[in-house]
C-alpha cells in the first residue's frame, strides 16, 4: 500500500475521455513521477488528487482517507501541499511575510494575519519562518517584496511556504516550467535537498526528462488516459510503448 491510493479513476468531460481506469501507487519517502504526451491526462489526474475534480469513478486515498469532495484547506489539513505551474505568492508581501501566512494558517485554522497572543508565540511563529527560508536558501531575502524575485527564487519561496505546512505528500506541477536551465538545474539540486532532510514524499507531473530522471525513483506513463507502462527510470529509458507514445511509432 502506499501513502496515496488511485484505484480505477475515470473521468469524463461530455465526450472525451480524459481520464480511463487510472490507478497509481505512491510509496512512502519516494519520488514518483508522472509524465505523459500532451493531452495524455496529467493535469486532469493531478487535479483529481487535490479535491480540484470529483473522478466519475474510482477513488483516490491520501493515509487511508478519501480526498474526494474535500475544499483545498481540507486537503492541506491532511498533509497535502501542492506547488503549482506558476508560483502562487503574494506579491504585495515580502519573502517573510509570505512565508508567515501559511505557518498563521496551520496554527490559527484560517489565514489571519493579527497581533500575536504573546511574544513567546512571536518568537516561535519568527524563527519557525526563519527555518524555512534557510531550507529553501533564501533567508537573505527575507525583506525583499516577493514580486520582484526572478522566477527561480519564487519557486523556492513557493516551496518555503508550502514547506511551513509540514505536509507529508508535496504535488509538484511542473516546477521548473519557464526556467532557464540553470535555475531548472537550482530546482533539481533544492528538492533533492529537501527530500534528503524531510524524507517527503513528492509526486511530479513535469514534461522536462532531465528533470524526471534526475529526481524520480518511479514513473507512471500516462497515453490517452490511461496507463501505459510504471517501472523505475532505467527500464522506462527506451521501452518501446513509452517512446510509441511519446514518437508516434514503436522502435
Amino acid at each position: 500500500m502506499g501513502v496515496l491510493e488511485v484505484k480505477n479513476v475515470g473521468k469524463r468531460f461530455g465526450g472525451l475521455q480524459a481520464l480511463g481506469n487510472v490507478n497509481l501507487s505512491v510509496k512512502e519517502n519516494t519520488v514518483h513521477a508522472i509524465i505523459g504526451p500532451n493531452g495524455a491526462g496529467k493535469s486532469t489526474l493531478l487535479n483529481c488528487l487535490i479535491g480540484k475534480l470529483i473522478p466519475d469513478t474510482g477513488s483516490v486515498m491520501f493515509d487511508g482517507q478519501s480526498v474526494l469532495g474535500r475544499k483545498p484547506h481540507e486537503i492541506n489539513q491532511m498533509g497535502i501541499s501542492r506547488v503549482f505551474q506558476t508560483p502562487e505568492i503574494f506579491g504585495d508581501l515580502t519573502v517573510f511575510e509570505n512565508v508567515m501566512i501559511p505557518i498563521f494558517a496551520k496554527r490559527d485554522g484560517a489565514f489571519r494575519m493579527h497581533a500575536y497572543e504573546s511574544v513567546s508565540n512571536e518568537r516561535d511563529i519568527t524563527e519557525a519562518a526563519e527555518r524555512m527560508l534557510e531550507d529553501v536558501n533564501m533567508l537573505d531575502k527575507r525583506h525583499v517584496q516577493a514580486s520582484s524575485l526572478s522566477r527561480g527564487d519564487k519557486r523556492r519561496l513557493e516551496m518555503a511556504m508550502c514547506l511551513s505546512q509540514e505536509p507529508k505528500l508535496l504535488l509538484l506541477d511542473e516546477p521548473t516550467a519557464g526556467m532557464a536551465r540553470a535555475d531548472t538545474n537550482n530546482t533539481i539540486d533544492l528538492l533533492k535537498e529537501i527530500k534528503a532532510k524531510r524524507n517527503i514524499t513528492m509526486a511530479i507531473i513535469e514534461h522536462d526528462m532531465h528533470v524526471v530522471f534526475s529526481l524520480a525513483e518511479r514513473i507512471t506513463v500516462l497515453a490517452q488516459g490511461t496507463p501505459l507502462v510504471e517501472d523505475t527510470p532505467a527500464n522506462i529509458k527506451g521501452h518501446p510503448k513509452v517512446r510509441e507514445a511519446y514518437l508516434g511509432e514503436a522502435h
